[in-house]
């Protein structure tokens, strides 16, 4: 099989897992990233049993169990009265049932894992795409520090700013939601009388934009708190911008006495603006494709940002795997696209209504979901986002 050179641009979540399928499949892959070095920064992540049943297919499951945490349920609670209004099982339950379980890990410690099974010569560091250009050659990226690099096809992993998505559709900014967040980490010790700590726990707010989430991390001894309220005087995107506790603890005062308890635990918290976009109607042109935020960059209330990523990702190195002709590359990214785009789009919508299990539901057309299986008539199936 003679190969192709493929680049791609982002080391991140979906970068990391396209470039371990396609150099598996035999093909010359590149990756650039504009970090000088992988870096642990980002938030923590919810991995649900679609996103971890696609991660064991790459060979890294144990790797990523090994660190993560394995929450016991997926709880809702009413932010006022407490009462809990769905309860899912996970844990043994959901691997039984899905095939694997709910993982949640710190972003860094699953990047770990994946760079740790792809060459590292292949990523190159420092590497911010300016600019993208495709001619009869090939498609010839030119990065910031004056180098360029010739590549056969381009995959564009680099989120919800892409560079390689404004080379293909122009240039369009991101939409602010009016709606920030605010991270924490505290020990599990110092909130262990609140019930369920061990779960994933949702406490629905007032409105579509108040909410608390609560889930263990490194193997149960910590907590991640995650806190989104509707605030439209603050604009800045960065993960590792200080916030305010006590702003933290004001925003939700009137929540109920177990999940002010957690915020009472926290000692520092990260605080950010979130932004999205509308679903695209297509992700290809030509020799170039999207995966991930690049293309459905969407907001956090159903917890499958890094799942779909991760998705798009197998699906993506799937259909190139057999590829030896880069005529016949356009062909591929659209049976991509096929077999992704309206299931991502559909929850890319849904989390942006923020309803998905609030009073319980079906969450078997999110979780049964099999990346390396699925089939063009099973790919997006007829179910509701609550």
């Amino acid at each position: 099989m003679s190969s192709l050179k493929i680049g791609i641009v982002g080391a991140g979540i979906g970068g990391l897992t396209a470039a371990i399928a396609l150099h598996r499949a035999g093909h010359d892959v590149v990756v650039f990233e504009q970090s000088k070095q992988f870096l642990r920064v980002g938030a923590d992540i919810n991995l649900t049993p679609n996103a971890v049943r696609a991660l064991d297919g790459l060979g890294i499951g144990d790797a990523v169990r090994h660190t993560a945490a394995r929450p016991t349920h997926r709880i809702s609670r009413t932010w006022d009265t407490g009462d809990e209004t769905s309860r899912l099982e996970m844990g043994d339950s959901a691997e039984q049932k899905y095939g694997a379980p709910q993982l949640t890990i710190h972003r860094a410690d699953l990047l770990a894992a994946l760079a740790a099974v792809f060459p590292a010569e292949r990523v190159l560091f420092a590497k911010r795409a300016e600019e993208v250009k495709q001619d009869a050659d090939g498609i010839t990226l030119t990065f910031t520090d004056g180098s360029t690099y010739l590549v056969d096809a381009l995959i564009g992993a680099d989120g919800i700013h892409s560079a390689v998505r404004t080379a293909m559709f122009g240039r369009e900014n991101p939409r602010f939601t009016g709606v920030v967040a605010f991270r924490a980490v505290i020990p599990a010790e110092r909130v262990a009388q609140v019930p369920n700590i061990q779960a994933f726990t949702k406490w629905w707010g007032p409105n579509l934009q108040s909410q608390i989430v609560t889930f263990p991390l490194n193997r149960g001894k910590d907590i991640f708190i995650f806190a989104t309220t509707a605030q439209e005087s603050w604009h800045l995107e960065s993960w590792t911008t200080q916030g305010s506790v006590q702003e933290l603890r004001d925003s939700y005062a009137g929540f109920h006495p177990d999940a002010r308890a957690l915020l009472d635990a926290c000692d520092e918290v990260l605080k950010t603006a979130l932004y999205e976009r509308d679903p695209l109607p297509h992700w290809s042109h030509d020799r170039m494709v999207l995966l991930g935020d690049a293309c459905h960059p969407m907001m956090p209330f159903m917890a499958q940002g890094a799942g779909m990523s991760i998705e798009d990702a197998v699906v993506l190195a799937r259909e190139i795997a057999g590829i030896t002709q880069v005529a016949d590359m356009d062909t591929a990214f659209q049976r991509y696209e096929s077999l992704r785009l309206e299931r991502a789009s559909k929850i890319q919508i849904g989390s942006r209504g923020n309803n998905w299990l609030r009073e319980g539901g079906n969450a078997d057309w999110v979780y049964g979901y099999d990346a390396w299986t699925v089939k063009a008539e099973s790919a997006a199936p007829d179910a509701q986002c609550d």
